[in-house]
């Protein structure tokens, strides 16, 4: 990576069973240096769950990125960064479009250099490849629950009992109001039984 200025990212998502981000960043430093590279600033999240959406720190490292004020990231390794691969194909692609280098130091991965980018589009293609074993598995669910005459899909938001009484009550003349009251519904629950009646 040919970086004037590189941020440091770690993430722990709990402290109390030893883990310490000085870990992480102790070698991060030690690389930044040993490459000849200048530390902008270190983000870290502390007690953040990588499946989370939103992390403090990566996000004003990823504002960082936007406004340019990095030429690169360096992390401790890939998945203290993504929460998943779909995440971390979408960030890498936004990085790459920012001409942000990213590079992962266990790993050994440098997106920047060739070998770095081909493992960046095997990353995509692993993506793409969970995203479909995900909306697989969501057809051979419904299909499962449907094969055991389990309703899939939104309720209807009046039942068929519901329905019947309102139709009763309404024939007989009786206000919405007065349905509204006897029955403990809201009237707006009334209107929509009308209307379908």
């Amino acid at each position: 990576m040919k970086s004037d200025k590189v941020a440091l990212y770690g993430r722990v998502s709990t402290t109390d069973k030893g883990q310490d981000p000085e870990l992480q960043l102790k070698d991060l430093r030690a690389y930044s240096k040993a490459r000849g590279w200048k530390v902008f600033g270190e983000y870290v999240d502390v007690g953040e769950s990588g499946a989370k959406d939103r992390r403090p720190e990566l996000d004003r490292l990823m504002e960082d990125a936007r406004k340019r004020r990095i030429d690169g990231i360096l992390v401790w390794k890939l998945d203290r960064f993504g929460r998943s691969l779909k995440s971390l194909v979408t960030t890498l692609e936004e990085l790459r479009a920012l001409g942000i280098q990213f590079v992962s130091y266990t790993e050994n991965l440098d997106f920047s250099t060739p070998a770095g980018r081909a493992m960046a589009n095997l990353i995509g293609v692993f993506a793409e490849f969970e995203r479909d074993l995900i909306r697989e598995r969501v057809r051979a669910g419904i299909q499962n629950a449907k094969s055991k005459g389990v309703r899939v899909g939104r309720r209807p938001l009046v039942d068929e009992r519901i329905l019947s009484m309102v139709r009763d009550r309404k024939g007989r003349g009786i206000s919405i109001r007065s349905i509204s009251k006897e029955l403990g519904l809201s009237r707006s629950v009334i209107h929509r039984a009308v209307a379908r009646a």
